[in-house]
């Protein structure tokens, strides 16, 4: 009997240790025919929406794509025409899951480590970036930047692998409402929503690096 995977919500985890999988990845098909470049998915908690973020990410990005290529035999979507999709695309996944505070400057301290986090993934670009970007990505892996760049810093990463790769980003950003649901309940609902308009906004909005967005909430 397969094991039921309680409490794991990384695709590759769920296909190698053989834990039972109820496949969801008609849903990729879905996205790539749906034609629209921002798209949000709202489902109540517990409902399987990291899980297929995570199923997303194996899919379309471009490191690993063989190994990830072996994930999906003998699933719904090895079978589709948009199979052709499966690692062209650089791929950045976020999850703002796991930041509770009680005020503003403490969550926005937090966002700023998942940034440094997210460009410490990506560390092995600054060997081919252009060397004036090099300062600026470096700032971002030390968190010695000011709230402005902060805003800025999934557009300059979207810019900076698109240069690199020479094809457009697909960013993830699960539970996308977490900081702002944490907000509204603890009183800084409007000081969220004006950096969040630059952080999710910059980014998502006329992006030209941009070859998707899909974002998860509540």
């Amino acid at each position: 009997m397969k094991k039921i995977p309680i409490g794991v919500e990384d695709f590759r985890e769920i296909i190698k240790n053989d834990y039972c999988y109820i496949d969801k990845t008609k849903l990729i098909e879905e996205i790539v025919k749906d034609g629209s470049k921002v798209k949000l998915f709202t489902r109540p908690r517990r409902f399987g929406k990291t899980l297929n973020m995570s199923t997303l990410k194996y899919f379309f990005d471009v490191k690993e794509t063989e190994r990830n290529r072996k994930l999906f035999k003998d699933l719904y979507i090895e079978n589709s025409p948009v199979f052709s999709e499966q690692g062209k695309y650089p791929v950045i996944f976020i999850s703002m899951k796991g930041i509770s505070n009680d005020t503003y400057e403490q969550t926005i301290n937090d966002i700023r480590v998942k940034i440094k986090e997210l460009f410490k993934e990506n560390s092995d670009l600054i060997e081919k970036i252009n060397k004036y970007d090099v300062p600026d990505f470096e700032k971002y892996i030390t968190e010695k930047i000011d709230e402005a760049q902060l805003k800025n810093s999934l557009k300059f990463l979207t810019k900076t692998l698109f240069e690199v790769y020479n094809k457009p980003v697909v960013l993830l950003i699960d539970e996308y409402d977490s900081v702002i649901i944490n907000a509204y309940e603890n009183g800084y609902y409007q000081e969220m929503i004006n950096f969040l308009k630059g952080f999710y906004g910059d980014v998502l909005k006329t992006n030209q690096y941009l070859k998707m967005g899909v974002l998860t909430g509540i």
